[in-house]
């Protein structure tokens, strides 16, 4: 597996000698094989230097604790999102392949729910008084914004999408587009298809197109129906009748 550069590397060392590299390495990839096994229970320190055969005081000089070591972890194992490119296809069509290919990789990286699971507990983690667990987390979470938002902002920020949508706040149009995936994902709702990628695609442009009303009720055979529904149970029980009358 490659290894992505990581925010929680300690000192330019690894740089020149090659034996803090390797030691590293054998750390995460044990912490990686024990979070894959046992969960996130597993990975201790007791637990990651029997298995790496790499001694207590050598892993404290990469991480500060287990929760630093867990956050390495995460990090390496999340895959690269290449958003389409700039050029290619509409808006829609480009919001829709990238937001397939993230549900694709909710799906096939189980332990990506895991990682969100784990930084959505913050200082809950945390030993009383030391920050060290949250710094590790707010790293991580770091990690995680870069990996599945930039390609969504790529797209969204371009000047041709301004032109387009109106002035919609891109924090929660992340929310929108990815919310979803995330959800299904976490809680073994159901499977995200592209299918369902492109109802949550054009739910998202049909809020925000620039110049487009709402369709009226009037205009909209299966809203109208709902609505006739709802106003006849409504009405008192006399009044129904003297309208079916």
């Amino acid at each position: 597996m490659s290894i992505q550069s990581s925010h929680f590397s300690h000192g330019d060392d690894d740089d020149v000698d090659p034996r803090p590299i390797r030691s590293r390495n054998r750390l995460l990839d044990a912490a990686e094989t024990l979070l894959r096994n046992g969960g996130i229970e597993a990975v201790t320190i007791d637990a990651v230097t029997k298995t790496s055969k790499v001694a207590r005081t050598t892993l404290y000089r990469h991480f500060n604790n287990s929760s630093d070591l867990l956050a390495a972890t995460f990090e390496r194992l999340l895959p690269k999102v290449t958003p389409p490119p700039p050029t290619k296809g509409t808006l829609r069509e480009r919001l829709i392949e990238l937001l397939a290919r993230q549900a694709a990789l909710f799906a096939e990286a189980p332990l990506h729910a895991t990682a969100l699971a784990w930084i959505s507990l913050g200082r809950a983690t945390s030993t009383a008084g030391d920050d060290s667990d949250e710094n590790s987390t707010d790293v991580l979470r770091v990690s995680i914004i870069e990996q599945y938002c930039k390609p969504f902002e790529a797209i969204l920020q371009s000047r041709e999408t301004r032109a387009e949508l109106d002035d919609f706040d891109p924090q929660l149009a992340m929310c929108q587009l990815i919310g979803p995936l995330a959800f299904a994902r976490m809680t073994g709702l159901r499977a995200i298809t592209e299918h369902d990628c492109v109802h949550i695609v054009d739910d998202f442009l049909s809020a925000h197109h620039r110049g487009t009303q709402k369709k009226d009720a009037s205009n909209d055979p299966r809203r109208a129906a709902r609505n006739d529904r709802t106003h006849r149970t409504s009405q008192p029980s006399g009044r129904r009748s003297a309208l079916t009358d």
